[in-house]
């Protein structure tokens, strides 16, 4: 909060003081002494105004701190964390969970430009979850993607693959797949086999029927302790919710 302005300070009273008689003024001092009395008038009603003013604007200054420290209303959703793969500390004041596509370009581009800018600026205070929502109708490697992904998670490399898949260095597909898991070194029989038999195809399409429950119908989309924010939205868009998130002036 700004710093009060002061209440300018008002001259001191005073008694004239006693003295014998004096000859009487001349016209001319008549004259200023009348010029000194008005501007002296004038400074004292310079004075309320100012005074007015200033308490106009600390009046001012105190609603507007008011409103600052007044909670906003939010629409909350309770999305649960299910059990998707986590990122970061369960107690961490802020969970961001993303309903998130692993074709979609919109999602990678939040992967590589915003979600580094947030673990720099917040760390453990910030946690992750990601839960699919595989864009069937417009991206056919989502689902297989999403599915890979979850057998990775299945020898502890969720986040590793996730970070290759999102890179973009080789064309989404089983080549891709294989040749990531090989890279994070991963039980490849049991990563093949996981692949080949669909293992997680039902967790996949359970993710996605939810997310559709919940009206969500594009990618990525994001809950940040429950509100909302669609698209992949710049980190300042993000750090203006978690900031207010962490100062508690998002009511619940």
């Amino acid at each position: 909060m700004s710093e009060s302005m002061p209440l300018p300070e008002t001259p001191d009273s005073f008694s004239p003081p006693v003295s014998t008689p004096q000859p009487r003024p001349s016209r001319r001092w008549v004259v200023v002494g009348l010029g000194l009395a008005a501007f002296l008038l004038g400074l004292a009603a310079g004075y309320g105004i100012w005074g007015r003013e200033v308490a106009s604007l600390k009046a001012q200054l105190a609603a507007q701190q008011a409103e600052a420290d007044t909670p906003r209303q939010v629409t909350r959703y309770d999305v649960p964390v299910d059990d998707d793969p986590v990122y970061g500390p369960a107690d961490a004041p802020i969970t961001i969970i993303e309903f998130s596509d692993f074709q979609c370009p919109y999602c990678q581009r939040w992967h590589v430009q915003v979600w580094p800018k947030i673990q720099a600026a917040y760390g453990d205070k910030v946690r992750l979850v990601y839960r699919d929502f595989p864009l069937y109708s417009i991206h056919p490697e989502a689902g297989p993607a999403a599915e890979a992904a979850n057998c990775a998670n299945e020898q502890g490399k969720f986040w590793e693959f996730h970070d290759l898949l999102f890179s973009g260095e080789l064309t989404l597909g089983r080549e891709a797949y294989l040749a990531y898991a090989e890279r994070l070194g991963l039980k490849m029989q049991q990563f093949t086999t996981c692949l080949d038999e669909r293992r997680y195809q039902g967790e996949v399409e359970d993710d996605y029927a939810y997310a559709v429950d919940l009206g969500i119908n594009s990618t990525p989309t994001f809950f940040i302790n429950g509100i909302a924010l669609l698209g992949a939205q710049p980190f300042e868009v993000f750090q203006q919710v978690i900031e207010l998130e962490l100062a508690g002036k998002l009511s619940k």
